[in-house]
């Protein structure tokens, strides 16, 4: 039933009525929007200075013989190091190195062997599935490894594991090693030969890198079952149940497979009925002589390039010990299951961060759609996903995209030489049409958050 009202209230009604629309379809400009803001991180300079003063004397006790050769290497390692301080990879913030500070001071607790080893355990930016021990005392804990994993036992294994590695020495092990082999008389009599040789150095002098360099992987694969069963016995002292040793193995195992269908992704975040989205976009393009190069499958290969080779083997062996085990009370999540989720989640939205102040904007485009298809309406998501794709469009207006982004390589995932082959398929003009017509259909909740609007309004200035 229509209302009539005297036309003296007429425009006033009208006014009431679009106002309170207004805030019931759209959020006011002034509410705040619920996005992701990195925490302030704590000062590292101290942490960077400490490391080189007790880096300068490690030095000065490294052995006479073969002592250039060692200060070369430990000096590569220690650069690599600083890198990393360098980059702000190294990540400190109050509740996050509480959490991992907990964790470490439990372990050590149970093992009175780790209490006289001066030691440093931080969180790592890196979305790479890892950690390590860096050296110098350091063990770097990636978020793209921690974000991955389901308790805090598994948590609990992978440091102990890296723990292991710093006890048992394998860093210095396999540095005097290399030292030892490089400087070895059958190596310098074959390096003194390919010098003497007139044609086919370089070809030579990688077949002998490529010789010391499996000799090296094959004793790293020695190191990491060791660390697997020294890191067992660290985590049987705890309270963590050790079957986080046998499902951090299983989820390593899988953990480089690709599980992005990149091109229904695509096709789904950029399409438009405004801009439709556009087959040439993920088109591979054809090789010199027509058609796509085929790579054999090498199985043992495939397995030596993971980021963690040799799993299955690794869990057999540890699996007599870990069922042989009958201690009662152990628990998946004893330590804080609330913090390991936060920072789980949290995460995330780092490693893109990271990503992208980096220069690397395809690796943290990649991350920003694998996180979308979890949460497409997520505030950050959406405006990081514009702002990667603004600002593809100035690097390559400036003919500074190549710098910022990876190529497409028989090495990457499958659904990542996607997303690489569309950045490197699209033209100039692609750029903003895509950031503007994405961005576009959530203006209207987004409104109110500052980072959105900047992108949004980015987008539709170069579109025009």
């Amino acid at each position: 039933m229509k209302l009539y009202f005297p036309r003296l209230y007429s425009i006033a009604w009208a006014c009431l009525v679009t106002t309170v629309s207004c805030c019931l379809l759209l959020p006011s400009v002034h509410a705040q929007v619920a996005a992701y803001t990195s925490p302030p991180m704590q000062p590292l300079k101290h942490m960077e200075e400490q490391l080189e003063a007790n880096y300068k004397a490690f030095l000065d006790q490294l052995p006479n013989d073969n002592k250039k050769a060692y200060l070369s290497v430990y000096n590569e390692q220690w650069e690599s190091i600083k890198a990393k301080f360098d980059k702000r990879e190294i990540y400190k913030t109050a509740y996050a190195q509480a959490y991992l500070d907990k964790l470490t001071k439990t372990i050590i607790d149970a093992n009175p062997v780790l209490k006289s080893r001066p030691l440093q355990v931080c969180f790592s930016r890196s979305g790479v599935p890892n950690a390590s021990y860096i050296g110098q005392g350091v063990i770097l804990f990636n978020m793209g490894l921690f974000k991955s994993l389901d308790n805090e036992s598994q948590v609990a294994f992978v440091l102990c594991h890296e723990l292991a590695h710093y006890y048992l020495q394998h860093s210095e092990q396999s540095i005097s090693r290399y030292v030892a082999t490089m400087n070895g008389k059958e190596v310098q009599q074959e390096l003194r030969k390919i010098k003497a040789t007139e044609y086919n150095k370089r070809e030579r002098l990688e077949n002998l890198v490529q010789h010391v360099s499996f000799d090296s992987r094959r004793h790293s694969r020695d190191h990491e079952s060791e660390a697997d069963s020294m890191g067992l016995v660290f985590l049987q002292h705890t309270r963590f149940s050790l079957q986080g040793a046998l499902t951090t193995l299983d989820l390593l195992d899988k953990i480089d497979v690709d599980t992005v269908d990149m091109s229904a992704q695509l096709q789904h975040l950029f399409n438009a009925p405004a801009y439709p989205f556009k087959k040439r976009w993920i088109a591979q393009r054809e090789g010199l002589l027509g058609g796509h190069a085929v790579l054999e499958k090498d199985t043992a290969l495939s397995d030596s390039l993971k980021t963690h080779p040799d799993c299955k083997l690794r869990m057999r062996l540890l699996q007599p010990y870990v069922n042989a085990d009958h201690q009662a009370n152990r628990q998946l999540n004893g330590l804080d299951k609330m913090a390991f989720d936060s920072l789980k989640k949290s995460f995330g939205y780092e490693t893109i961060i990271y990503a992208f102040e980096n220069d690397n904007y395809t690796r943290s485009l990649y991350y920003t759609i694998g996180m979308l298809r979890d949460t497409p309406d997520d505030p950050f998501l959406v405006t990081h996903m514009g702002k990667v794709l603004n600002s593809c469009y100035d690097a390559q207006k400036s003919h500074t995209l190549g710098k910022l982004i990876e190529l497409p390589s028989p090495g990457n995932g499958t659904n990542y030489n996607v997303l690489l082959q569309m950045i490197q398929n699209l033209y100039l003009e692609d750029f903003p049409g895509i950031s503007f017509y994405y961005l576009a259909p959530f203006y209207r909740r987004l409104q109110a958050y500052d980072p959105f609007v900047k992108e949004f309004n980015r987008a539709k200035q170069t579109n025009q």
